[in-house]
């Protein structure tokens, strides 16, 4: 990705966000100057912040998903089984963006239709190897009510619906009928470790420096700070 699309995702998915009256943090808002001169231990160690990515495939409108991390404790917490053992992500899926299918070892999370269009998820259960058990019926908690799909059968959730997923699940998503607002709370989260994709891809977007950034990325940080 170019730099300057990534400044313009932002931007845009900055206006987007507050359409809903969701107010980002103050930290979201600092240049790479004022990064670097703030506490901003915290932030980078914890990997909060922007992530606009494409898992590194160049085709961000078909392949992608831009995504905030407001909160978010350390593995530590969740060892000692006490203090910041969850995070919370803001997310925006656009209309017909794919986020390809994956699943975690570690982290169960809520995925929340915030606001916009229709929130599709394509779901598996995880077979005995960790892989994709494509026969295997899934059962997941929507709304605190249990769902049972087929196999790869499709879960739409409307605005205020919400879904849990264990890393028993496998799934992928899209926005439908519109882009949608996405909102993640979660155990801890580490999305260097903790992200199994079916498909050999990345986590995060190689950046192409035409133009300087107007925010760091959560994958800047080792570069910038």
């Amino acid at each position: 990705m170019k730099r300057s699309d990534v400044n313009r995702i932002l931007k845009e998915g900055d206006v987007f966000i507050r359409s809903f009256g969701y107010v980002m943090p103050p930290f979201a808002y600092w240049t790479p100057e004022q990064m670097k001169t703030r506490d901003h231990s915290a932030i980078k160690a914890r990997g909060m912040g922007w992530d606009i990515t494409d898992y590194g495939q160049g085709k961000f409108d078909e392949l992608g998903l831009f995504l905030f991390t407001v909160r978010n404790g350390l593995a530590e917490n969740l060892k000692a089984g006490s203090g910041m053992v969850y995070a919370e992500k803001i997310m925006i899926s656009r209309q017909d963006q794919l986020s390809p299918m994956h699943r975690h070892i570690i982290k169960s999370e809520d995925i929340i239709n915030r606001g916009g269009g229709t929130l599709v998820l394509e779901l598996f259960q995880r077979d005995a190897g960790g892989g994709i058990d494509r026969d295997a019926k899934v059962q997941v908690p929507v709304d605190g009510e249990m769902v049972t799909l087929d196999a790869g059968g499709l879960l739409k959730l409307d605005p205020g619906q919400s879904v849990t997923l264990h890393p028993t699940i496998w799934h992928a998503f899209w926005g439908e009928g519109g882009d949608v607002l996405i909102g993640e709370v979660s155990t801890v989260n580490d999305d260097n470790t903790d992200n199994i994709f079916e498909m050999d891809i990345g986590r995060f977007a190689s950046v192409e420096e035409d133009e300087a950034p107007v925010h760091l990325l959560v994958s800047d940080y080792d570069k910038y700070l």
